[in-house]
Protein backbone atom coordinates (compact mmCIF):
# COMPACT_ATOMS: atom_id res chain seq x y z
CA UNK A 1 0.00 0.00 0.00
CA UNK A 2 2.88 2.21 0.89
CA UNK A 3 4.70 1.99 -2.07
CA UNK A 4 1.72 2.59 -4.33
CA UNK A 5 0.86 5.38 -2.21
CA UNK A 6 4.94 6.51 -2.66
CA UNK A 7 4.25 5.71 -6.42
CA UNK A 8 1.24 7.78 -6.86
CA UNK A 9 2.75 11.08 -5.67
CA UNK A 10 6.33 10.64 -7.48
CA UNK A 11 3.56 9.89 -10.60
CA UNK A 12 1.90 13.30 -9.35
CA UNK A 13 5.09 14.92 -9.39
CA UNK A 14 6.76 14.16 -12.57
CA UNK A 15 3.00 15.31 -13.92
CA UNK A 16 3.37 18.66 -11.80
CA UNK A 17 7.09 19.20 -12.96
CA UNK A 18 5.64 18.35 -17.07
CA UNK A 19 3.07 20.51 -16.78
CA UNK A 20 5.32 23.56 -15.06
CA UNK A 21 7.85 22.83 -17.73
CA UNK A 22 4.91 23.22 -20.30
CA UNK A 23 2.95 26.04 -18.62
CA UNK A 24 5.95 28.49 -17.49
CA UNK A 25 7.64 30.44 -19.96
CA UNK A 26 10.37 33.49 -19.41
CA UNK A 27 9.57 37.41 -21.00
CA UNK A 28 12.94 39.33 -21.49
CA UNK A 29 13.12 42.65 -20.18
CA UNK A 30 13.12 44.45 -23.34
CA UNK A 31 9.97 42.26 -24.64
CA UNK A 32 6.47 42.11 -24.00
CA UNK A 33 4.46 38.71 -24.09
CA UNK A 34 0.73 38.77 -25.66
CA UNK A 35 -1.33 36.08 -24.86
CA UNK A 36 -3.87 34.10 -26.91
CA UNK A 37 -5.88 31.71 -25.36
CA UNK A 38 -8.08 29.51 -28.12
CA UNK A 39 -7.21 32.13 -30.62
CA UNK A 40 -8.36 35.25 -29.19
CA UNK A 41 -6.17 37.90 -27.28
CA UNK A 42 -6.51 37.57 -23.66
CA UNK A 43 -3.65 39.39 -22.34
CA UNK A 44 -2.65 42.13 -24.52
CA UNK A 45 0.69 42.88 -22.46
CA UNK A 46 2.59 39.84 -20.09
CA UNK A 47 5.17 41.96 -18.21
CA UNK A 48 8.61 40.85 -18.05
CA UNK A 49 9.97 38.08 -15.67
CA UNK A 50 8.26 34.22 -15.10
CA UNK A 51 4.40 34.06 -16.66
CA UNK A 52 2.28 30.89 -16.62
CA UNK A 53 0.27 29.65 -19.61
CA UNK A 54 -2.27 26.78 -19.92
CA UNK A 55 -0.39 24.10 -21.89
CA UNK A 56 -2.81 23.79 -25.70
CA UNK A 57 -4.87 25.70 -25.09
CA UNK A 58 -2.48 29.33 -24.94
CA UNK A 59 -0.02 30.46 -27.15
CA UNK A 60 2.54 33.76 -25.81
CA UNK A 61 3.80 35.89 -28.82
CA UNK A 62 6.85 37.92 -27.39
CA UNK A 63 7.29 41.06 -29.21
CA UNK A 64 10.54 42.90 -28.84
CA UNK A 65 9.86 46.41 -27.92
CA UNK A 66 13.77 47.88 -28.83
CA UNK A 67 14.04 50.39 -31.30
CA UNK A 68 14.63 49.25 -34.58
CA UNK A 69 17.50 50.26 -37.12
CA UNK A 70 15.88 49.15 -40.94
CA UNK A 71 18.21 50.51 -43.80
CA UNK A 72 15.90 51.29 -46.66
CA UNK A 73 17.35 50.37 -49.86
CA UNK A 74 18.27 52.85 -53.02
CA UNK A 75 15.51 54.16 -54.55
CA UNK A 76 16.00 55.40 -57.95
CA UNK A 77 14.17 58.90 -59.74
CA UNK A 78 13.30 61.68 -61.22
CA UNK A 79 13.42 65.27 -59.37
CA UNK A 80 11.16 67.91 -59.77
CA UNK A 81 13.78 69.46 -61.65
CA UNK A 82 14.11 66.36 -64.19
CA UNK A 83 17.56 65.09 -62.69
CA UNK A 84 17.80 61.18 -62.15
CA UNK A 85 19.14 60.25 -58.68
CA UNK A 86 19.57 57.54 -55.92
CA UNK A 87 18.70 57.84 -52.47
CA UNK A 88 18.95 55.60 -49.59
CA UNK A 89 17.92 55.99 -46.02
CA UNK A 90 17.90 54.67 -42.66
CA UNK A 91 14.16 54.26 -40.51
CA UNK A 92 14.25 54.68 -36.58
CA UNK A 93 10.92 53.16 -34.86
CA UNK A 94 9.77 50.66 -32.25
CA UNK A 95 6.63 49.07 -31.22
CA UNK A 96 4.55 50.52 -28.42
CA UNK A 97 1.59 48.30 -28.76
CA UNK A 98 1.98 45.07 -29.03
CA UNK A 99 -0.96 43.35 -29.10
CA UNK A 100 -1.54 45.72 -32.38
CA UNK A 101 1.59 45.16 -34.22
CA UNK A 102 0.37 41.28 -33.90
CA UNK A 103 -3.18 41.79 -34.44
CA UNK A 104 -3.37 44.43 -36.91
CA UNK A 105 -0.41 43.89 -39.76
CA UNK A 106 0.77 40.18 -40.60
CA UNK A 107 4.29 41.53 -40.35
CA UNK A 108 5.21 44.77 -39.48
CA UNK A 109 8.89 45.01 -40.13
CA UNK A 110 7.97 44.27 -43.82
CA UNK A 111 5.12 47.08 -43.88
CA UNK A 112 7.49 49.22 -42.63
CA UNK A 113 10.18 48.63 -45.14
CA UNK A 114 7.40 48.86 -48.16
CA UNK A 115 5.90 52.57 -46.68
CA UNK A 116 9.36 53.67 -46.02
CA UNK A 117 10.64 52.81 -50.07
CA UNK A 118 7.44 54.64 -51.33
CA UNK A 119 7.43 57.81 -49.26
CA UNK A 120 11.05 57.97 -50.42
CA UNK A 121 10.19 57.67 -54.00
CA UNK A 122 7.38 60.30 -53.09
CA UNK A 123 9.73 62.84 -51.30
CA UNK A 124 12.01 62.25 -54.29
CA UNK A 125 9.62 63.47 -56.96
CA UNK A 126 8.06 66.13 -54.65
CA UNK A 127 11.63 67.58 -54.62
CA UNK A 128 14.22 69.72 -55.68
CA UNK A 129 17.88 68.70 -56.67
CA UNK A 130 19.34 71.56 -54.75
CA UNK A 131 16.79 70.35 -51.59
CA UNK A 132 17.94 66.83 -51.90
CA UNK A 133 21.29 68.10 -51.20
CA UNK A 134 21.19 70.68 -48.58
CA UNK A 135 18.35 70.47 -46.96
CA UNK A 136 17.62 67.16 -45.95
CA UNK A 137 16.69 67.76 -42.25
CA UNK A 138 13.28 69.42 -44.15
CA UNK A 139 12.96 66.92 -45.67
CA UNK A 140 13.87 63.48 -42.80
CA UNK A 141 10.62 65.47 -41.32
CA UNK A 142 8.30 65.32 -44.04
CA UNK A 143 9.31 61.52 -44.80
CA UNK A 144 8.72 61.10 -40.92
CA UNK A 145 5.45 62.35 -40.78
CA UNK A 146 4.34 60.33 -44.13
CA UNK A 147 5.64 57.28 -41.51
CA UNK A 148 4.22 57.76 -39.04
CA UNK A 149 0.98 58.61 -40.29
CA UNK A 150 0.15 54.84 -40.67
CA UNK A 151 2.81 53.03 -38.49
CA UNK A 152 0.64 54.51 -35.48
CA UNK A 153 -2.35 51.87 -36.23
CA UNK A 154 -0.28 48.95 -36.39
CA UNK A 155 1.07 50.31 -33.22
CA UNK A 156 4.42 51.68 -34.47
CA UNK A 157 5.98 54.89 -33.47
CA UNK A 158 8.81 56.24 -35.74
CA UNK A 159 11.53 58.05 -34.07
CA UNK A 160 13.71 58.99 -36.85
CA UNK A 161 14.16 59.14 -40.21
CA UNK A 162 17.28 60.07 -42.13
CA UNK A 163 18.75 60.60 -45.51
CA UNK A 164 22.09 58.77 -45.72
CA UNK A 165 23.07 59.24 -49.54
CA UNK A 166 22.08 60.76 -52.79
CA UNK A 167 23.96 59.45 -55.59
CA UNK A 168 24.20 61.66 -58.86
CA UNK A 169 24.99 60.93 -62.65
CA UNK A 170 28.56 61.17 -63.94
CA UNK A 171 27.35 64.06 -65.97
CA UNK A 172 25.86 65.89 -63.32
CA UNK A 173 28.41 65.83 -61.17
CA UNK A 174 30.47 67.52 -63.94
CA UNK A 175 28.02 70.36 -64.64
CA UNK A 176 28.29 70.97 -60.98
CA UNK A 177 31.76 71.14 -60.43
CA UNK A 178 31.56 73.60 -63.59
CA UNK A 179 29.14 75.73 -61.77
CA UNK A 180 30.87 75.99 -58.48
CA UNK A 181 34.18 76.77 -60.07
CA UNK A 182 31.74 79.51 -62.45
CA UNK A 183 30.49 80.83 -59.45
CA UNK A 184 33.67 81.31 -57.33
CA UNK A 185 35.09 82.98 -60.06
CA UNK A 186 32.61 84.87 -60.27
CA UNK A 187 33.36 85.60 -56.61
CA UNK A 188 37.10 86.58 -56.97
CA UNK A 189 36.34 88.91 -60.00
CA UNK A 190 33.45 91.07 -58.01
CA UNK A 191 36.30 91.56 -55.25
CA UNK A 192 38.92 92.43 -57.49
CA UNK A 193 36.64 94.98 -58.81
CA UNK A 194 35.61 96.40 -55.85
CA UNK A 195 38.97 96.97 -54.79
CA UNK A 196 40.11 98.42 -57.80
CA UNK A 197 37.05 100.68 -57.54
CA UNK A 198 38.42 101.34 -53.93
CA UNK A 199 41.83 102.00 -54.56
CA UNK A 200 40.54 104.29 -57.48
CA UNK A 201 38.27 106.66 -55.26
CA UNK A 202 41.76 106.93 -52.56
CA UNK A 203 44.36 107.91 -55.33
CA UNK A 204 41.66 110.52 -56.32
CA UNK A 205 41.57 111.80 -53.18
CA UNK A 206 45.27 111.64 -52.88
CA UNK A 207 45.07 113.38 -56.37
CA UNK A 208 43.12 116.20 -55.02
CA UNK A 209 44.99 116.96 -51.89
CA UNK A 210 48.66 117.00 -54.45
CA UNK A 211 46.90 119.59 -56.72
CA UNK A 212 45.89 121.56 -53.95
CA UNK A 213 49.22 121.62 -52.61
CA UNK A 214 52.14 121.08 -55.38
CA UNK A 215 54.15 121.45 -52.55
CA UNK A 216 53.67 117.66 -51.70
CA UNK A 217 53.50 116.36 -54.90
CA UNK A 218 57.42 117.68 -55.02
CA UNK A 219 58.19 116.08 -52.22
CA UNK A 220 56.48 112.98 -53.20
CA UNK A 221 58.51 112.97 -56.33
CA UNK A 222 61.68 113.74 -54.12
CA UNK A 223 60.88 110.56 -52.14
CA UNK A 224 60.50 108.21 -54.81
CA UNK A 225 63.96 110.00 -56.62
CA UNK A 226 65.65 109.03 -52.79
CA UNK A 227 64.22 105.40 -52.45
CA UNK A 228 64.69 104.52 -56.10
CA UNK A 229 68.49 105.77 -55.92
CA UNK A 230 69.05 103.80 -53.06
CA UNK A 231 69.79 100.70 -54.73
CA UNK A 232 73.13 99.39 -55.28
CA UNK A 233 74.52 99.48 -58.66
CA UNK A 234 71.58 101.59 -60.66
CA UNK A 235 71.44 103.88 -62.94
CA UNK A 236 67.94 106.60 -62.96
CA UNK A 237 67.20 108.69 -65.91
CA UNK A 238 64.40 110.90 -65.63
CA UNK A 239 63.19 114.17 -66.71
CA UNK A 240 63.14 116.71 -63.77
CA UNK A 241 60.30 119.24 -64.39
CA UNK A 242 61.34 122.80 -63.91
CA UNK A 243 58.66 123.23 -61.44
CA UNK A 244 60.87 121.13 -59.00
CA UNK A 245 64.24 122.92 -59.23
CA UNK A 246 62.39 125.92 -58.87
CA UNK A 247 61.28 124.31 -55.60
CA UNK A 248 64.71 123.28 -54.60
CA UNK A 249 65.82 126.82 -55.42
CA UNK A 250 63.99 128.54 -52.98
CA UNK A 251 64.70 126.45 -50.20
CA UNK A 252 68.57 126.36 -50.58
CA UNK A 253 71.31 129.00 -52.10
CA UNK A 254 73.74 127.62 -55.07
CA UNK A 255 77.27 126.87 -53.74
CA UNK A 256 80.52 129.11 -53.89
CA UNK A 257 83.66 127.67 -55.74
CA UNK A 258 86.03 126.57 -52.88
CA UNK A 259 88.82 125.56 -55.04
CA UNK A 260 88.63 121.98 -54.70
CA UNK A 261 86.42 121.21 -57.68
CA UNK A 262 83.06 120.57 -56.73
CA UNK A 263 79.94 120.46 -58.24
CA UNK A 264 77.39 123.43 -58.35
CA UNK A 265 73.85 123.25 -59.58
CA UNK A 266 72.14 126.31 -61.16
CA UNK A 267 69.03 126.00 -62.71
CA UNK A 268 69.21 122.21 -63.66
CA UNK A 269 72.66 122.96 -65.34
CA UNK A 270 75.78 120.94 -64.25
CA UNK A 271 79.24 123.19 -63.96
CA UNK A 272 82.26 122.11 -63.01
CA UNK A 273 84.76 124.71 -61.23
CA UNK A 274 88.24 124.41 -62.54
CA UNK A 275 91.41 124.39 -60.18
CA UNK A 276 93.60 127.21 -59.82
CA UNK A 277 96.56 125.18 -61.70
CA UNK A 278 94.35 124.02 -64.52
CA UNK A 279 94.32 126.16 -67.92
CA UNK A 280 90.58 127.54 -68.97
CA UNK A 281 89.98 126.37 -72.34
CA UNK A 282 90.42 129.17 -74.89
CA UNK A 283 87.69 130.12 -77.53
Amino acid sequence: MLQELLGAVAAAGSVAVVYLAMAARIVKQYERGVLFRLGRVVDAERQPGLTLVIPFVDRLHKVNMQIVTMPIPAQEGITRDNVTVRVDAVVYFRVVDAASALVKVEDYKFAVSQMAQTSLRSIIGKSDLDDLLSNREKLNEGLELMLDSPAVGWGIQVDRVEIKDVSLPDTMKRSMARQAEADRERRARIINADAEYQASKKLAEAAQQMADTPAALQLRLLQTVMAVSAEKNSTLVLPIPVELLHFLERGNQPAAPNGDGELRLERGDRQTVPHDDEELPSG
